[in-house]
């Protein structure tokens, strides 16, 4: 059976002999430093990963993703969205829509947000985290609302009290000044869906808010988009659109938000990439003393025919061999300990009530890939120096005093 040399040799000086215990030492440290490093890795970026998507499934899963209008602001609404917008890819649904930045005022206390104004009879994704209430109870003239819990808290209401909503974009000049659009409505209902948006979101009826916005019959803002995944938007704004629309859409309010998260996220990696570097040098640092105690038996090779190409893929076997192992056995454990993180953040002792009962944890199998091969490839590149040093012994010199 054929069995490539430098491969044999390259496992069997991995090994190492029972007598060489420093050199086994250091290349098991190398080993560990890289599954540790690799396990680490994999487990903050499922955790980012996690916190990403749920921010994308609590916030814009529930806000304007995008919204299609004209320079005025406003547009007369049709029985139908215009069929050029149904056509964009990856949009799903397309629902009308009256929004405006809003003050809130109740009994105890005063807040801001943005106003919503939705149609009950078609899709909105809120009406899934409504605790108190129904969507429907939105109807047309009944000039009601609903609430995050976190906005109702800092004012002080409950369902079946009244805030006084006032719209400063629609404002009127009287002789004592400049009086925004207000109108008392009534509580009807109270949503929550845990993140920041519950302190900000009002809905109530479309019609309702046409009125508070002094829109003539019939106006809405534009038409809101539904989109397969909220992270195409850029894409998608680059699009041609119908004479006289215009394109807005999340980023103009979170895209900050999103921004740090990937700059966060970056940056833990950047941070966690480091470790596995440390153990890289790490193999380099092994495999020099490993080409330095057996350059005779290098120089013995080279006498019985052995090339310099062989003996360079002796040395990276050897060493490119810790980080295959490591980045292996890190990658496993990994994925291992991110499924089970929240299980063993219980067996610590460690409370998540405050961050929400747990911490979400969402494993992409590429990125697991690319850490796993960035690794192995990182040990790899490790190894070159010390190879091609082992190539370069020259026998006579190394066996003159043997």
């Amino acid at each position: 059976m054929f069995h490539p040399v430098s491969f044999f040799i390259g496992l069997r000086y991995l090994r190492g002999r029972s007598g060489d215990r420093f050199s086994r030492f250091v290349s098991y440290m190398s080993t560990a430093g890289i599954t540790i490093g690799v396990l680490s890795l994999v487990t903050v970026l499922s955790v980012m990963n996690g916190f990403e998507e749920q921010l994308k499934s609590r916030i814009l899963g529930v806000m304007p993703q995008a919204v299609i209008s004209t320079a005025e602001g406003h547009l007369h609404r049709t029985a139908e969205p215009p069929a050029a917008l149904g056509q964009l890819p990856d949009v799903g649904v397309v629902t009308p829509i009256t929004r405006s930045e809003t003050i809130m005022q109740s009994a105890k206390s005063i807040a801001a947000g943005m106003l919503l104004g939705i149609d009950p009879t078609v899709y909105e994704p809120v009406g899934y985290y409504v605790s108190r209430g129904d969507i429907d109870d939105l109807q047309p003239g009944s000039y009601k609302v609903i609430l995050g819990q976190s906005l109702a808290n800092n004012l002080g209401v409950k369902v079946g009290d009244k805030i006084r909503l006032m719209v400063t974009s629609a404002s009127q000049y009287t002789p004592i000044g400049r009086i925004p659009s207000q109108r008392n409505f009534e509580v009807a209902g109270l949503y929550n869906t845990g993140s920041d948006v519950d302190s900000q979101l009002v809905l109530v009826n479309i019609e309702d808010a046409g009125r508070l916005l002094r829109f003539k019959k019939g106006e809405i803002t534009g038409w809101r988009l539904f989109v397969d995944d909220p992270f195409v938007v850029a894409d998608l704004a680059a699009l041609p659109l119908p004479d006289g629309l215009v394109w807005s859409d999340w980023r103009e309010q979170r895209g900050e938000l999103f921004q740090a998260v990937k700059m966060e996220k970056n940056m833990m990696g950047l941070m966690l990439g480091l470790i596995i570097g440390v153990a890289a040098f790490n193999i380099i640092t092994a495999l020099i003393m490993v080409v330095m105690e057996k350059q005779a038996e290098v120089a013995i090779l080279k006498t019985q025919g052995m090339t310099s190409r062989q003996l360079m893929t002796v040395f990276m076997v050897q060493g490119a061999s810790s980080g295959v192992i490591g980045a292996l056995i890190g990658g496993l454990l990994g994925i291992l300990l991110a499924y089970n993180l929240n299980s063993v953040m219980s067996l610590l002792g460690v409370s998540l009530i405050s961050a929400g009962g747990e911490l979400p944890v969402l494993i992409q199998p590429l990125q697991v890939v690319v850490v796993i091969v960035g690794a192995i490839l990182l040990s790899l590149l490790a190894t070159v120096f010390p190879s091609y040093r082992a190539a370069s012994v020259r026998p006579a010199e190394a066996l003159r005093y043997e």
